[in-house]
C-alpha cells in the first residue's frame, strides 16, 4: 500500500511539472537574467565608489603633504635676504636698520598673502578672550577688563587663532 501511495505522488508531481505553463518558466528566465543585470550593476557602483573613496583619500593625503607649500615659497626670499645681511663684511647700521625694515616688509607681505593676520590691540580696547590672554591685571585709570598694554602680538590664520594676544588688563 505504502508502495502504491508513493508512486501515486510521484506521478502527480510529475504531472504538475509536466503541466507547468510555459509562462512561469519564461518569467523565471526573466527574473534570473534581471538579477543578474541588477548584481553586476551593484558591483559595478561598489567599485566606483571605492574608486571614488580611495581617491578622495589620496587627495586628502596631498592636501596636507603640500598644505605648506605655498606659505613656504613666499618665506624663502626672507631668509635669503636674511642672509644677504649676514654676508656683509662691515655693515653700517643704517644697512642693517634698512636691510632688516625691508625683510620684514617681505614678511609681512608673505603673512598677507597666506592670510595670517597680526592681532595687536590697542590700549582701552575690551578684553576678547577669544583673541587676547591676560597675563596680569594692574590698577589703571580705564575701565575694568579693558587692555592696558600689549606684550605681545597674537596671530589668526584666516578666522581661526594661531596664537592669542598677551596683554595686561585693567582691574
Amino acid at each position: 500500500m505504502q508502495d502504491q501511495a508513493e508512486q501515486a505522488t510521484q506521478s502527480q508531481d510529475n504531472v504538475v511539472m509536466d503541466k507547468a505553463p510555459d509562462g512561469l518558466e519564461e518569467k523565471l528566465a526573466a527574473a534570473e537574467a534581471k538579477i543578474s543585470e541588477m548584481q553586476d550593476a551593484f558591483l559595478r557602483a561598489k567599485a566606483d565608489s571605492e574608486n571614488i573613496r580611495r581617491r578622495a583619500q589620496e587627495d586628502i593625503a596631498k592636501a596636507h603633504k603640500f598644505a605648506i607649500e605655498n606659505f613656504a615659497e613666499a618665506l624663502v626670499p626672507v631668509k635669503d635676504s636674511l642672509e644677504m645681511a649676514l654676508k656683509l663684511d662691515s655693515p653700517s647700521v643704517e644697512s642693517l636698520k634698512e636691510g632688516v625694515e625691508m625683510t620684514l616688509k617681505q614678511l609681512s607681505a608673505a603673512f598677507e598673502r597666506n592670510r595670517l593676520q597680526e592681532i595687536n590691540p590697542v590700549p582701552g580696547e575690551k578684553l576678547d578672550p577669544m583673541k587676547h590672554q591676560a597675563i596680569s591685571m594692574v590698577p589703571a585709570e580705564q575701565d575694568a577688563n579693558t587692555i592696558v598694554s600689549v606684550l605681545q602680538k597674537g596671530y589668526m590664520i584666516a578666522d581661526r587663532l594661531l596664537r592669542p594676544a598677551l596683554v595686561t588688563v585693567a582691574q
